[in-house]
């Protein structure tokens, strides 16, 4: 297993995610909701906080996945995705642990996929924080 990655001050419910969500000028933070919200519903352990400017959801501190907005699609991201099952294909990226799935609107997505690779993300950061 590899080193978590942790953060401090997350909480359920932080105002500052609410507030990013709830920007005006950022139509595709909408499509991003329902995934966060995925990750909440997780597990009563999930938390969250803005970290480098987007919403992020922790256990014990320890990061497990993010949303993200940019001008042409959403990402979810998950910091351990590259040990992640992925039989859908869903997952982009390249680097050592990161990987993420981008979602554009107009554009069908694989949710059940999807939802399948949320909860594997939280079942994994789970047993890495019963490994430590």
């Amino acid at each position: 297993m590899t080193q978590l990655f942790r953060l401090t001050g997350a909480l359920r419910g932080d105002p500052d995610v609410a507030a990013w969500f709830s920007a005006p000028e950022h139509d595709l933070r909408r499509l991003a909701q329902p995934w966060f919200e995925a990750l909440r519903a997780c597990g009563p352990d999930v938390r969250e906080l803005l970290h480098d400017g987007h919403p992020t959801a922790c256990v014990d501190g320890a990061a497990f996945a993010y949303v993200d907005a940019f001008s042409a699609h959403v990402n979810i991201g998950f910091f351990h995705g590259a040990a992640l099952d992925d039989p859908a294909g869903l997952l982009e990226g390249a680097g050592k642990r990161m990987r993420h799935v981008k979602v554009h609107w107009g554009r069908p997505v694989d949710a059940a996929a999807l939802n399948a690779l949320i909860a594997a993300a939280y079942q994994d950061v789970r047993a890495r924080l019963e490994a430590e």
